[in-house]
């Protein structure tokens, strides 16, 4: 039986812009978490609310960053809904200074040690100079070059360095079997070598450009942010409140509510206090009896809205979800809001901080929208979006011989002959964007 690719979906739809759903659209731009927050929020107000939370396995997290391109696996479980962003909590100053109380020091210098470790940022690097930190604890520069010399032979080695160059010369001085051309390079060509002129340092050391490329690979093994691994934040979590899944008969979308606490009537409550048959009881009654109605009513427009939304752009954005980012096609707010007959600020509500869950990884669901590039077209006359021209981009970089990287106006050369045409200065525009350095920094020595 031939696969059907269109997404299958199971609910009813028919949503009209009455004056419930103006109601319901004051939460439909809440996020999972704060849509989470709002409901105990109510539950705290309402005595007629009683929410159940819902049920969270603690090995429902895995891999930690926003995908926006393909993951190793296919794997689309949708109890997979958890993706934990950040998970180290220890802080560094805590990490140095529990090694630090292992060295034989005095009082007083363990003290001026642990104020510089105080004094540094989220990277690991010092940002203070040694001479105010002596003179504001008025003691003599040397103990606390003393004390800096102690912290930057602790775990992580590069961390308390004060620039990028002192923070790579740590690392290797812990080093064994360092070549020679590296050490040299970061001690006495540093700046040459960072603005990738190596053929003025080739010719300086009488060394081949090769050996500087060597050189430069081992460099990069380093770490240039050695307090990068640490938080002083608690772990960020993404909640994808769309789930989309592909299965033999096509593409299923459903709305993720494990996340969201379920909300139920306290019937036995509303008939004790109704017994006492007290005007004033009665309408604090009937007003949050009115009050449930009405989130139990948003929620399900939130629900039926987001379903909406996200069908929409699964219709329109299949080829983005089935083969990979450069397919993905111009799409504004407005003109879905046209498709599915809301108002575009709906469109807007219901898009913000949501995200869905494939089996390609998870995406912010804003990341579907772009303008249509005015100077860019196919040869089948379909345009094409920004974010499908950086995708392109991308894959000509990944693809080419680094030995000769290519040119912005190659980039453009070769995007032409695929059907897009593009200056090249918004090629240049875009590579800088996605992070891509210039050819000649490409440029690798084989």
């Amino acid at each position: 039986m031939k696969m059907e690719m269109g997404l299958a979906q199971r609910q009813t739809l028919h949503i009209a812009m009455t004056q419930e759903l103006q109601q319901a659209i004051s939460i439909l731009q809440y996020s999972a978490q704060e849509l989470t927050s709002f409901l105990e929020m109510k539950a705290m107000e309402n005595p007629l609310i009683q929410l159940e939370s819902p049920m969270v396995k603690s090995n429902d997290t895995y891999d930690a960053r926003i995908r926006s391109r393909k993951t190793n696996g296919s794997d689309s479980n949708q109890d997979k809904w958890l993706e934990q962003i950040a998970d180290s909590s220890e802080h560094l100053a805590d990490y140095l200074i529990s090694q630090l109380i292992m060295e034989a020091l005095p009082n007083g210098e363990k003290r001026l040690a642990k104020q510089l470790i105080y004094q540094l940022d989220k990277n690991g690097y010092l940002g203070v100079s040694l001479e105010e930190v002596a003179m504001i604890n008025n003691v003599d520069i040397k103990a606390v070059q003393k004390c800096l010399a102690i912290i930057q032979g602790l775990d992580p080695a590069g961390v308390a360095a004060r620039s990028l160059q002192e923070c790579l010369l740590l690392q290797v001085k812990r080093r064994k079997d360092v070549p020679e051309l590296v050490i040299t390079l970061l001690e006495k060509d540093f700046n040459n070598f960072a603005e990738r002129k190596w053929k003025e340092i080739a010719q300086k050391r009488s060394v081949r450009l090769t050996d500087i490329q060597a050189a430069a690979d081992y460099i990069k093994t380093l770490h240039p942010r050695p307090g990068a691994a640490f938080t002083n934040e608690r772990p960020q979590y993404i909640v994808p409140d769309l789930i989309l899944q592909m299965d033999k008969d096509g593409l299923e979308l459903q709305v993720c509510e494990h996340h969201i606490p379920k909300i139920t009537y306290e019937t036995d409550y509303y008939t004790r206090m109704k017994n006492y048959a007290d005007e004033r009881v009665n309408q604090f009654l009937g007003e949050k009896r009115q009050d449930y109605r009405w989130i139990m009513n948003s929620l399900e427009q939130r629900k039926l809205t987001l379903m909406k939304v996200g069908t929409a752009i699964v219709n329109i954005q299949k080829d983005f979800f089935l083969k990979g980012p450069r397919y993905l096609r111009p799409l504004t707010m407005s003109e879905l809001a046209q498709m599915i007959d809301v108002h575009e600020s709906t469109v807007s509500r219901a898009v913000r901080g949501k995200y869905i869950q494939t089996p390609k990884g998870t995406f912010e669901l804003k990341i579907f929208f772009s303008q249509a590039l005015q100077v860019s077209h196919h040869e089948d006359g379909e345009q094409a979006s920004a974010s499908q021209a950086k995708a392109m981009i991308e894959e000509l970089v990944k693809k080419e011989n680094k030995s000769k990287p290519l040119s912005d106006q190659r980039i453009v050369e070769q995007l032409q002959a695929d059907g897009m045409a593009l200056s090249r200065r918004t090629v240049a525009k875009y590579r800088e964007q996605l992070g891509i350095p210039s050819s000649t920094k490409r440029k690798r020595y084989v």
